[in-house]
């Protein structure tokens, strides 16, 4: 079977220890996360976790059908990758030590539809969000001019269209 990256959606009951216990159940099965984002949802009392893995389609199933025999787990779906908006916050912090290579930074920024968000006499910090194969893109570009730090938030995914988790 062919190994992908799974995107993986759970509305939860916004309580002390849910999280732990989705984790555990990775933990217990041998399953590693490759990105995990959490956050409540428009009701204070669900929250919402995004889940990144790789693994074949049996693993997914059986993730899913795990997730779902958690007492707090209110409703789990695998995202289809064609269906889905995917989107991580990334901030970048890059050496930019003279005008001509902060000029050319600010050019890939604005390509990117980036933004500067701080500057120093040596290092530019970018902000930019997106799919993460964008974020990549850019990372790449920036990696000749000296990447001093990077801290993403993780990948948080929606259905497209009318339907809801």
């Amino acid at each position: 079977m062919k190994t992908q990256k799974h995107t993986i959606s759970i509305l939860v009951e916004n309580k002390p220890g849910v999280l732990q216990r989705v984790c555990g159940l990775f933990t217990r099965r041998n399953f590693n996360i490759d990105n995990i984002t959490v956050g409540k949802t428009d009701n204070p009392k669900l929250s919402r976790i995004t889940i990144t893995t790789m693994g074949d389609e049996q693993i997914a199933e059986q993730i899913t059908k795990q997730l779902n025999k958690l007492i707090e787990v209110i409703k789990v779906r695998e995202l289809n990758p064609e269906t889905t908006i995917r989107r991580e916050l990334a901030l970048i912090k890059v050496t930019a030590p003279n005008e001509k290579i902060r000029s050319e930074i600010i050019q890939y920024t604005n390509v990117f539809r980036a933004h500067i968000v701080d500057v120093t006499s040596e290092i530019l910090t970018i902000e930019i969000i997106g799919d993460p194969s964008k974020i990549l893109a850019l990372t790449d570009i920036l990696q000749p001019y000296g990447i001093k730090e990077v801290v993403k938030t993780g990948v948080t995914a929606i259905k497209r269209g009318p339907n809801t988790l």
